[in-house]
């Protein structure tokens, strides 16, 4: 074994295929390959057509991660593969894919939540910046199908602090989108044009803001915004569509980072990392940004190329279980949480 294990990784979950090839926390390579052209008439993933396209781009994705990390299969220590959560037609084209390769080249296959793979997006390194590693911290994992709150021990260690009771905050930005006709995805299209509009021109509802919890709440903040459309129209011009959507987005990055900062106190921990797609919002790091002064706590946010789905979050995430000396094995599913009894170590 490499003194680093070396771990080429798989993610399918949804729509995007990814491999990549890490030493550790490393990055050798990392290639995602996208299928938002496929999904954006549809406005949203359309999950048969995901497995397809899945089949279609892994083998070509895995080569071309190990070609540009000038990687062997004889060179690997392991082979990783999302096993879950996520949509269960394009999780098995992974895990199938992955098992028959480490079968092929006799390695073993360590099966990883898709979840705990955005935990280690923070402590990716590259060419570009130095790996780190976990350390003990406050985590907002936040995506198109994840908003929680995770107090983060150790490797193994997690505790859901709180979650959101409908609406992710990804899928709020998306169905919000759809409503203004901005097409998918939508949070990159609202991110775009919240910075040139006014937060406070719409008064929009903050679910759950005020209640002494950790808890997310997203679906009367899209309703909010169909009731507007309802009684205003749509926006007639570029200028009131920018400030519709900074109101938007004020509404879900006061929430988010409210919580936050709650959860970072009260924990003792001194430390956030907001993770996930979400996480890529301007936005919110923005607003982090400024609490994380306030506060005086560290922050600690992804690079972009780190904060979607991808598979070096996941070889990352593999290396650590195998340096915890943590048994290969894969069990697919599609909604355990990272405080689930499979997740969690001695």
């Amino acid at each position: 074994m490499n003194a680093v294990p070396r771990v080429l990784a798989i993610e399918s979950s949804c729509d995007e295929t990814a491999a990549a090839v890490v030493d550790g926390n490393r990055v050798r390579s990392s290639v995602v390959r996208t299928q938002i052209d496929v999904h954006a008439r549809f406005g949203g993933v359309v999950p048969e057509l995901a497995s397809r396209h899945h089949l279609g781009a892994i083998a070509t994705v895995v080569d071309e991660a190990l070609a540009q990390a000038q990687c062997s299969l004889d060179a690997l220590d392991a082979i990783a593969v999302t096993e879950g959560p996520g949509l269960v037609g394009a999780l098995l084209v992974g895990v199938q894919y992955a098992r028959g390769l480490a079968l092929a080249c006799d390695r073993p296959l360590l099966g990883v939540h898709h979840m705990e793979g955005h935990l280690f997006s923070a402590c990716l390194g590259d060419d570009e910046r130095e790996p780190t590693p976990l350390a003990p911290h406050v985590a907002l994992l936040v995506s198109g199908g994840h908003t929680e709150l995770v107090a983060v021990e150790r490797l193994g260690r997690y505790t859901l602090l709180g979650a959101t009771r409908d609406d992710a905050a990804g899928e709020a930005y998306d169905k919000a989108a759809k409503l203004l006709g901005l097409g998918y995805p939508g949070g990159p299209v609202i991110d775009r044009l919240a910075r040139e509009g006014d937060p406070g021109a719409v008064a929009l509802p903050r679910g759950m803001a005020d209640r002494d919890n950790f808890e997310f709440s997203f679906s009367g903040l899209k309703t909010a915004v169909l009731v507007h459309i309802e009684q205003h129209g749509l926006p007639p011009s570029r200028a009131a569509l920018a400030d519709l959507c900074a109101s938007f987005q004020a509404a879900v990055v006061d929430v988010l980072v409210r919580k936050a900062r709650r959860a970072v106190r009260r924990s003792g921990l001194g430390r956030l990392h907001i993770v996930g797609g979400v996480a890529a919002n301007a936005g919110l790091r923005a607003a982090a940004a400024a609490a994380a002064q306030q506060d005086g706590f560290v922050l600690v946010v992804p690079p972009l190329r780190y904060c979607g789905d991808n598979a070096a979050m996941i070889g990352a995430a593999a290396a650590a279980r195998i340096e915890a000396g943590c048994a290969p094995s894969v069990e697919l599913h599609t909604t355990s949480g990272l405080d689930d009894a499979r997740q969690q170590l001695p």
